[in-house]
C-alpha cells in the first residue's frame, strides 16, 4: 500500500506541474506555481482515487476531477495564511509574505477558478449534482473558518461548537473527496454518501488526533513545538474538556495559566499538562476520537453487503490511525 501511495503521490504531483502557470502576469501565476510545488503529502486526491478504487482499477482517469480538490483545498490554505497572519507553510514562506496580501488574494482567486477547471474533466451523466457536492463543501469550509476565527475571540467554546466547527473547517472536505471517487467509480449517490460520512467522521478523528500529539506527541516526530496549543490558548477540545471540568482551585490555576502573557512556554505547558493528568483529559479526548472513528468504519460496514473492494481503503486509514505524527 505504501508503494501504491508513493505512485498515486508522484502521478499527481507531476500532473500539477504539467498545468500551464508559466502566464503573464507573472505576478498572479507565480505565486500559484510556487504553492502546488512545495509539497504536501496530497491526501485529498488520494482519498478521491481510493474511493474510485472500491469499484474500478483504472485511477489514472480521474487524476484531472482529483487534484480540482487539491486546488481547492491549496486556495483555502493562501486565504487562510493570511487571516492567520501565518509566516510559514510547509517550512516555506507564505505567499502572502513572499509577495504580498493582494497578490494572495488574487492568485487564491485563480487556483478556485482552475478548481472548477478541473473538476469539469469529470466522466459523470449527472454533472451538476457533482458540482452541487463541490459548491456545498467549499461553502462549508468557508464556515468553519469563520467559526475557527470567532472562537479565537470566545471566551468559552462547547464541545458541540468545536466539534462542528472541524467537520466544517476540516473533514468535510476529505468526506467529499471520497464521495467524488465513489461516484466517478460508479456508485449509486446513497452509496456514496456512506464513503462521505466515513470520509467525516475519520476527518473529525484526525483532527482530534492532532490535537492529542500537539500535547503529547515526540517533538521529533511530530515536525513542529509540542504544546502550541497550550501556549496559544487555542481552543481544541482537551482545553475545551478542561474548562468544562475544573473546579475550585484548579480552575483558578487554568485561568491564571490562559491570562499570563509573560509565563515561560515551557513552564505553561508543563502545568497544563499536569492539569489534563488531574482531570483524565488525555482519556477524554482519545474516547472521542475513536469514537469517531468507529462511526466512520460504521458506514464502510454498510457497503460490505456489496461487491465493492473496499480493503486498500481500510488498510491506507487504518496506516493514517496508527501513525504517531
Amino acid at each position: 500500500m505504501t508503494k501504491d501511495i508513493k505512485i498515486f503521490q508522484e502521478k499527481l504531483t507531476e500532473r500539477l506541474l504539467a498545468l500551464d502557470l508559466h502566464k503573464e502576469p507573472k505576478e498572479l501565476y507565480e505565486p500559484i506555481h510556487y504553492t502546488l510545488s512545495h509539497g504536501g503529502k496530497r491526501m485529498r486526491p488520494i482519498l478521491a482515487l481510493m474511493g474510485y478504487l472500491c469499484s474500478k482499477d483504472d485511477w489514472e482517469k480521474i487524476i484531472d476531477p482529483a487534484l480540482s480538490i487539491e486546488l481547492f483545498h491549496n486556495f483555502t490554505l493562501i486565504h487562510d495564511d493570511i487571516m492567520d497572519e501565518a509566516p510559514l507553510r510547509r517550512g516555506e514562506p507564505t505567499v502572502y509574505k513572499k509577495w504580498n496580501k493582494d497578490i494572495a488574494i488574487l492568485s487564491g482567486d485563480v487556483l478556485m477558478v482552475m478548481a472548477y477547471d478541473l473538476l469539469m474533466q469529470a466522466e459523470y451523466d449527472d454533472f451538476k449534482y457533482l458540482l452541487r457536492l463541490f459548491n456545498q463543501c467549499a461553502k462549508e469550509v468557508c464556515e468553519g473558518q469563520q467559526l475557527d476565527m470567532n472562537y479565537e475571540e470566545m471566551s468559552s467554546v462547547s464541545e458541540e461548537d468545536y466539534l462542528e466547527m472541524i467537520r466544517l473547517k476540516t473533514a468535510v472536505l476529505l468526506g467529499f473527496s471520497l464521495e467524488l471517487g465513489g461516484l466517478l467509480g460508479g456508485m449509486s449517490k446513497d452509496e456514496a454518501m456512506h464513503l462521505r460520512d466515513f470520509g467525516v467522521n475519520i476527518g473529525i478523528g484526525f483532527q482530534l488526533k492532532d490535537d492529542l500529539l500537539d500535547v503529547y506527541g515526540d517533538a521529533q516526530k511530530f515536525g513542529k513545538q509540542v504544546g502550541g496549543d497550550i501556549i496559544a490558548n487555542k481552543k481544541t477540545l482537551l482545553l475545551i474538556k478542561a474548562i468544562e471540568l475544573a473546579e475550585g482551585k484548579q480552575k483558578l490555576d487554568l485561568h491564571n495559566l490562559m491570562a499570563d502573557k509573560d509565563i515561560d512556554p515551557e513552564e505553561k505547558v508543563r502545568k497544563m499538562k499536569a492539569i489534563y493528568a488531574d482531570l483524565n483529559i488525555e482519556a477524554i479526548a482519545e474516547k472521542a476520537m475513536n469514537d469517531h472513528f468507529e462511526k466512520g468504519f460504521d458506514q464502510l460496514d454498510a457497503l460490505e453487503v456489496s461487491e465493492y473492494n473496499l480493503g486498500p481503503l481500510r488498510q491506507f486509514t487504518r496506516a493514517l490511525i496508527e501513525r504517531d505524527h
